[in-house]
């Protein structure tokens, strides 16, 4: 049985179609695979507190020499990092805002970039060399844009600081086995944004 981790970002709600796309995700998958469990996980329309200087004195303590302060600083961030540890199927689905994340998901990624919990130097020492902590995981990014050409070899490839930023940091954290699916042309509307949605909603429905 997979266990999922759904990670929604957008601000908006009904208006979301990152929202959507991981509803025909969760919907489709369901169909297919009854038995497997789901986590909601929410980072845009609930508050993700950001890191802070305790969080770090805390994050950068041994356990065991953990204050009582310091287990506080760090109760959400253990337990969005017990989320990740516990599933193995990932499902980000996250709007471009200003060519990048949103506010939301940038602080929940603060909050489980756990030294020790979900990467470590390899040496145990800063060298510049990591090792993601996050084994036998899969990852899902579900974006959506307004404008287009931000894929691999596309003109405004140099501005996607979005899914790139995305696989970069679940990378990091060893997750490596990634598909990016992305819904272009939101701003544009009209029969461009109808067959762009078209193409998406049928390669997340043949997802197996």
């Amino acid at each position: 049985m997979n266990k999922l981790l759904i990670i929604n970002a957008s601000i908006r709600n009904e208006r979301s179609y990152s929202r959507k796309l991981t509803q025909l995700f969760v919907d489709n998958w369901r169909g297919k695979h009854p038995h497997d469990h789901f986590t909601f996980r929410e980072t845009g329309l609930e508050i993700i507190n950001p890191i802070n200087e305790k969080w770090i004195a805390g994050a950068f303590t041994k356990p065991e020499n953990r204050s009582e302060e310091d287990q506080h600083a760090l109760q959400l961030s253990n337990e969005l990092v017990r989320e990740l540890k516990e599933n193995n199927i990932y499902v980000i689905g996250s709007p471009m805002y200003n060519w990048s994340v949103p506010s939301g998901l940038k602080a929940y990624i603060d909050q489980v970039m756990r030294i020790n919990e979900t990467w470590r130097f390899r040496s145990g020492k800063p060298d510049g060399d990591y090792v993601g902590l996050l084994e036998n995981k899969k990852l899902f990014i579900l974006s959506s844009r307004g404008d287009t050409g931000y894929g691999e070899g596309e003109k405004n490839e140099h501005m996607n600081f979005q899914t790139t930023y995305l696989k970069f940091i679940f990378g990091i954290m060893g997750v490596k086995d990634v598909t990016v699916i992305s819904l272009d042309n939101e701003e544009f509307g009209g029969e461009i944004f109808e067959r762009s949605k078209q193409k998406i909603f049928q390669a997340i429905s043949a997802i197996e």
